[in-house]
């Protein structure tokens, strides 16, 4: 077997080793059932044993109660993009978005395909986007049906890290690429939806926390399959879900809590943070970071070296080094480095020493 590379990938992303070598020792024989997971019927008790365990650690590594529904849902955020509106946007109402890259330019669009939806506020500028907005520049509506946020832009490396403040307006979060690195404070959700395969599982599920009473008010004059009521009242098993991938959650989740839960994660995240900005910081001339100070993402890290030729002889050579990932988005180029849950502090400080060597080797 071929040594594992430290895998940087932006998505789908490195998982933790101890939920793939669960995974390979049941892979066959799922609990001495003689067969795999992937096997069994989702009506089955093995199946829906899995899957009850995976909500229920939701539940206590979030501090999620009675207030939220918990839903394994399929297409993507981007199909979230347009499920949210058609679910919670009603006709005679509007919704704001921050945008902030282009996730929430995605997001903004799908919602304008299916009703009224305004730009509360931006952070672009010159064509890209390098920061979070600011409280003061948010042009709510308080009579919105809710207001909508990428908690982590992975393209451009920014990341909320307060909660805007949005009054009595429901807030909803696409966490899909900053998912469980720390506590969130569910009171202030109405909705999070996450897809699984940066920080929490394989591609092929999204997590929905969703809170009751949006659900109970959502719109009833959509297809059945899109109504979020619909997988609330069959405990995401109205139709057959992706069984193997939330599995597989199920096995990142328990690593999660095995860890200390997301108090350990946040420390772990924090360090990663640290001694990779440290790194950048310390050589700004050859690593430039193009975002603003406060609003470095600690989930993917940017950055530019002083030519597009170093850049690619950078990624080439940490790809024979054995550490993958790092290309930065086609629309930004440059180098990102993405740091999910499962990259290690030990990861990161491999690479911050290659970096360190890069710069002697190649310093003009």
């Amino acid at each position: 077997m071929s040594p594992r590379v430290i895998n940087f990938n932006a998505g789908p992303a490195g998982l933790p080793l101890p939920a793939l070598e669960r995974a390979r020792d049941e892979l066959c024989d799922f609990a001495g059932t003689g067969m795999s997971i992937m096997e069994h019927s989702h009506r089955g008790k093995h199946y829906e044993g899995v899957h009850n365990e995976a909500i229920a650690l939701l539940r206590k590594l979030l501090g999620v109660g009675d207030t939220h529904h918990v839903l394994f849902l399929q297409g993507g955020a981007s199909q979230q993009f347009a499920q949210v509106p058609m679910n919670l946007l009603p006709a005679g109402k509007s919704a704001d978005y921050l945008v902030t890259g282009h996730w929430s330019e995605r997001a903004l669009d799908e919602a304008k395909l299916v009703g009224t939806a305004r730009v509360a506020a931006s952070s672009k500028a010159d064509g890209t986007y390098r920061r979070i907005p600011r409280q003061d520049e948010l042009e709510l509506d308080p009579g919105a049906a809710y207001v909508h946020i990428t908690t982590n832009n992975t393209i451009y490396g920014t990341q909320w890290f307060a909660e805007p403040d949005t009054g009595s307006v429901p807030l909803i979060a696409d966490m899909s690429s900053d998912f469980l690195w720390r506590r969130h404070d569910m009171s202030r959700y109405a909705m999070i939806y996450a897809g699984a395969q940066k920080n929490v599982g394989p591609s092929g599920v999204v997590v929905v926390l969703i809170r009751k009473d949006l659900v109970e008010g959502g719109r009833k004059d959509i297809p059945t399959i899109f109504r979020y009521a619909t997988h609330a009242a069959n405990n995401s098993l109205f139709h057959t879900p992706p069984t193997f991938s939330i599995y597989l959650v199920r096995n990142v989740l328990a690593w999660v809590d095995a860890a200390g839960g997301l108090d350990a994660m946040e420390a772990r995240n924090r360090e990663k943070g640290r001694i990779l900005y440290g790194a950048i910081d310390a050589d700004p001339e050859y690593f430039r970071a193009p975002v603003a100070l406060a609003d470095r993402s600690l989930m993917n890290v940017v950055f530019r070296l002083p030519t597009e030729a170093l850049e690619e002889q950078f990624i080439k050579a940490a790809d024979k080094a054995g550490m993958v990932g790092l290309k930065g988005h086609r629309n930004t180029g440059g180098i990102r480095v993405s740091t999910y849950n499962a990259v290690s502090p030990e990861d990161v400080r491999t690479l911050t020493g290659f970096m360190a060597e890069f710069a002697t080797k190649h310093r003009a």
